[in-house]
């Protein structure tokens, strides 16, 4: 009872501290329109959709905090709460852009203890009559596990003693459409690269193509979905594509994001490749992005 209660006040928290502001302006947009000038505002709420980024970038002198969260699964079971009782992951990272058209950002994630960076890049900007009629981003990361090698001590082989082992990389395009004031769509083609494959006949490189949609039901609610299809076989090992539905809710102001998601790992590298639960099996997660906005 007494982690219900938590639980419970844990989501009262986020109702009165979320950012989110109008479509407007919950990025710090400084682009708006005028005669010379007109773009399609806010094609998705935020930087990040569920677990995969979105096309869009913070404005002028943004900084962004964010937590990321995802319980266990449900296949858990009653006794442990179907979840939420352990085996949660949380990512924490910081993100900036200075001029509202290249953003930088760093993070750390709990699973295989990851830290993470990585530069976005505004390219293309959709107009507001459609031309151009899509929005293109660029997007480039690197992760770098600070995980001890399991068998370092035992068979007296340590995997990660190359520092370059450690590194995996992402690389993709995103391109995206705001098709009206409700539906907005992106499409990104990914190519992962790990330097050091898991198992011996894995392939290092893995190819995604990575879709993303928000549908506004209301004025203050959006239904949210993305979708990670792996296009390459390049392991032998049980992982399954990334998916994941969610919820906008916007209240007093702000905007309180709940999703369900089949995906643990909270970086590229890993909710693109290893995501090791499925959606038939009840491999489905509970999960929260809170992002704090703040204007230097």
């Amino acid at each position: 009872m007494k982690k219900i209660i938590t639980f419970l006040s844990f989501l009262a928290l986020v109702f009165s501290t979320a950012t989110a502001q109008e479509d407007t302006d919950l990025l710090g947009l400084i682009d708006e329109p005028t005669a010379e000038r007109s773009f399609a505002i806010a094609t998705f709420k935020g930087t990040r959709l569920i677990n995969f980024h979105t096309l869009e970038v913070p404005g002028n002198r943004t900084l962004d905090f964010r937590i990321a969260h995802r319980f266990g699964p449900f296949n858990a079971g009653g006794y442990n709460f179907w979840g939420l009782d352990g085996g949660a992951s949380i990512r924490l990272s910081l993100e900036y852009s200075y001029d509202g058209r290249l953003n930088f950002g760093i993070g750390r994630s709990s699973v295989d203890k990851t830290f993470d960076g990585f530069a976005k890049y505004r390219l293309m900007r959709q107009g507001d009559h459609a031309n151009p009629p899509v929005s293109v981003t660029l997007f480039s990361g690197i992760y770098a596990t600070s995980l001890k090698d399991k068998d370092d001590g035992l068979l007296n082989v340590n995997k990660y003693e190359e520092f370059s082992s450690r590194l995996s990389f992402c690389h993709q395009i995103i391109v995206g459409r705001k098709f009206n004031d409700r539906f907005s769509l992106q499409v990104a083609p990914t190519l992962v690269h790990m330097n050091l494959a898991e198992e011996l006949d894995d392939k290092n490189d893995a190819i995604i193509i990575a879709t993303a949609a928000r549908f506004k039901v209301t004025q203050r609610m959006a239904i949210t979905a993305e979708y990670g299809w792996r296009a390459t076989d390049y392991t032998n090992s049980d992982y399954y594509d990334s998916f994941g539905i969610g919820i906008d809710l916007e209240t007093g102001g702000h905007v309180f994001q709940m999703h369900l998601t089949n995906s643990f790992g909270l970086t590229e590298n890993q909710f693109y490749t290893r995501t090791g639960d499925s959606w038939s099996d009840g491999g489905i997660r509970l999960g929260f992005n809170i992002s704090r906005v703040f204007t230097l």
